[in-house]
């Protein structure tokens, strides 16, 4: 195929070339006189520069001596950064940096080199203070609007080509030290004595602590491509920070860690920024997580990361690996009109070892050293509107192909289903050993549990304990939303097979790992069918605490009522399915003839129309036995007077067992997995108390009130 020849006239070429001539010998002419004026330009500035920091952030900034060192590097020396009525934050004795020309013609500075010898950087913390306060001021801006609707993915694109746009193509840092000083009881150090960066690769030392330990940030860094993969590590030994064991009580350390950003660009109208992040052998050990360390050997994400107008998404395409088990994640924030939050997470049928191998050394202790076959499958789709917390939507499950345990570990899943030693603890220290068999004189077998006792207990603790699996999902969603709407933990979702797994198989240690552990043995017992459920509630009606260093229903009976188990009434069942939760205040539920307080009647008549409704008890408008109930007449001596007030905060159960329709709406949600003091509390209205009574005197009452807490005890024996 030929083109057509197309004729122009000399006198339009001649033109043409006088036109661009023209046009380079005034650019060439403009480029003479800002050379010739740059220096000029560059006091401009730096001056601008200088009363800027000091207007917006407060910022003493001192250059001793700069100048135009070439076409376009610029060198500086002796310069500091003094935050107002803060420590000095930097100095730097002798700096160089370049900048590229043609991205400047289009208002964007791209760094060509830095050059930077003998630097520091103080970050120092003074009580509440520090000077980096002034990172946290922000500029003035009346357009309130405007701001409020700003797109999230222009945001993230423009602030990542900041970032790779002062990454150097060459770099030689020698002699920068960071001094971190926190109150002048904890001080790191870390001193780069060497640091470059040449045609893309970067290399570095740095000094931890004097010479504690020997740091490298090594890779690839190619900001114009908008790609890096860079590693950290440390010589001959691990990456770790004393310091955070003396300031968090946590320790922390890895062999490598590695990350990857392989592309940032637009996919459609949204941001996506793709890579990749791994450790090797990291380490964690915090008493909030576990009593020991946790290792992860081997861990990796592959994740697209996109942002969009409103939301920010990590994509179902990313692909977490722990060893050879994976999982993929979704998770989204959506910020406007409303938060929105999504979670799902898919693994798909995989080896069960392979799995169960997967789990971070350290985590499950009891199931250390069990083997498994077969195959699993998880899912999980949790998905919340803030503006609708009641539609909130939750689903958990684990699936089983051909799953059978081969092995145990350290525990017997299947102990309880013959005699056994329990020990309950209190406050971290063993009370006594209870046989749970019928050596044991208060040992009581289920057919000999009045159905009044276990119905109201099965009504108020888990109603579906009888059909579902450990689980019941939809107790956690319901637990979800009203937890989100009171913004603090104030329903639980625990089941009977949770509450006995936890006291059974399980330390007393309140911590995220035990947390878990509890989660995979109550599906391991339920879903292999490991232990009945009439054993299993046999168990828990003979193990739960009633009182103080009271257990089991065969105490407690004889304890408060005088009675077999088998011989209580409707009133007296649901009286001990209400202590489940707060046994050790029980005795104040009680006036001091023996009858219960008024403020209990409510319950009684609540839990008493549920279990009518299901054709437990027979229906009764006097309060389902709530006048019959009366304490026996040996126990009453130590009761207080009615119009004393007591601070139930002062007898705290340890772990208590928590109550479907009783909770404490006083916690967090950090309070209710670790523990802390607690407030007598129920769903039922609230009945206002004599609290006219001086501190002095209700300190006295405590007082009396733990005397004859001991000496109850000594009747508990009788």
């Amino acid at each position: 195929m030929h083109l057509p020849k197309i004729n122009i006239p000399k006198k339009y070429v001649k033109a043409g070339v006088w036109v661009l001539g023209i046009f380079l010998l005034l650019l060439i002419t403009a480029g003479i006189i800002a050379y010739n004026k740059r220096e000029t330009l560059l006091d401009k500035m730096m001056a601008k520069a200088i009363a800027k920091a000091e207007k917006d952030y407060g910022l003493e900034v001192k250059i001793a001596e700069y100048g135009f060192k070439g076409l376009s590097t610029i060198h500086m020396k002796d310069v500091s950064v003094v935050p107002k009525d803060r420590d000095t934050l930097t100095t730097i004795s002798d700096m160089t940096i370049g900048v590229k020309l043609f991205p400047l013609i289009f208002g964007d500075v791209k760094l060509s080199e830095i050059n930077l010898n003998v630097g520091q950087l103080n970050i120092v913390f003074k009580d509440s203070l520090s000077n980096l306060d002034f990172l946290l001021k922000r500029k003035k801006n009346d357009d309130t609007e405007k701001k409020s609707k700003v797109d999230l993915s222009d945001l993230a694109h423009n602030l990542l080509n900041q970032v790779l746009y002062k990454i150097p193509d060459n770099m030689e840092i020698k002699d920068f030290l960071l001094n971190v000083n926190d109150n002048d009881t904890a001080k790191l150090t870390f001193l780069t004595t060497k640091a470059t960066i040449e045609d893309g690769d970067l290399n570095s030392t740095i000094l931890v602590n004097g010479t504690e330990s020997t740091w490298h940030i090594n890779g690839t860094v190619k900001p114009g491509k908008k790609q890096m993969d860079i590693m950290l590590f440390a010589d001959n030994k691990k990456v770790e920070l004393p310091y955070l064991e003396r300031k968090l009580r946590a320790k922390f350390s890895f062999d490598t860690v590695r990350t990857e950003m392989k592309s940032a660009e637009y996919s459609g109208d949204d941001f996506k920024i793709s890579g990749s992040w791994s450790i090797k052998n990291l380490l964690i050990n915090h008493p909030k997580i576990a009593s020991n360390d946790i290792i992860v050997p081997d861990a990796k994400i592959d994740a697209d990361m996109l942002i969009g107008k409103n939301y920010v998404a990590l994509d179902s395409s990313s692909t977490v690996f722990l060893k050879k088990a994976s999982i993929h994640p979704y998770l989204k924030y959506t910020l406007s009109p409303n938060k929105i939050y999504e979670v799902k997470l898919h693994a798909p049928d995989q080896d069960a070892q392979e799995v169960l191998s997967a789990f971070p050394q350290g985590l499950f202790e009891s199931l250390d050293g069990m083997r498994v076959s077969g195959k699993i499958r998880y899912d999980l789709n949790f998905y919340l509107d803030s503006s609708l917390p009641d539609s909130v939507k939750f689903y958990s499950g684990l699936t089983p192909t051909n799953f059978k345990i081969l092995k145990w570990g350290k525990t017997d899943l299947q102990k309880i289903n013959k005699d056994f030693v329990y020990t309950p603890y209190e406050r971290g220290k063993p009370m006594r050993d209870i046989l749970i068999g019928p050596a044991n004189p208060n040992y009581t077998p289920l057919s000999e549990v009045s159905s009044n006792f276990k119905n109201a207990i099965l009504t108020s603790e888990d109603p579906s304990f009888f059909s579902h699996k450990g689980f019941v999902l939809e107790s956690i969603r319901k637990s979800i939303a009203v937890n989100f709407k009171e913004k603090r933990f104030v329903r639980g979702g625990s089941t009977i097979s949770m509450q006995l797994v936890k006291n059974i198989f399980l330390s007393r240690q309140k911590t995220l790992s035990r947390k878990a552990e509890e989660i995979l043995i109550v599906w391991l017992i339920e879903n292999n069918r490991l232990v009945s459920k009439n054993r299993m509630l046999e168990v828990y009606f003979n193990i739960i605490e009633m009182g103080q260093n009271i257990y089991g229903i065969g105490e407690a009976t004889r304890y408060y009522f005088g009675k077999k188990p088998s011989d209580l009434n409707i009133g007296e069942g649901i009286f001990l399915a209400n202590i489940v939760p707060r046994p050790k205040i029980a005795l104040y539920k009680f006036k001091d003839d023996g009858g219960l307080k008024d403020y209990m009647y409510p319950y009684f008549k609540f839990i008493g129309k549920i279990m009518a409704g299901r054709g437990l008890t027979p229906t009764d408008s006097s309060g389902y036995g709530f006048y019959n109930v009366r304490l026996r007449e040996g126990l009453r001596k130590y009761l207080l007077p009615d119009t004393a007030t007591i601070d139930t905060n002062d007898f705290d159960n340890e772990d208590p067992l928590p109550a479907v329709e009783t909770h404490d709406a006083s916690k967090s949600l950090f309070d209710r997995i670790f523990g802390k003091q607690k407030k007598d509390t129920t769903t039922t209205p609230a009945v206002k108390t004599d609290t006219t009574k001086t501190r002095k005197e209700l300190r006295q009452e405590r007082r009396d009130q733990r005397k004859k807490e001991k000496e109850k005890e000594k009747a508990t024996q009788l």
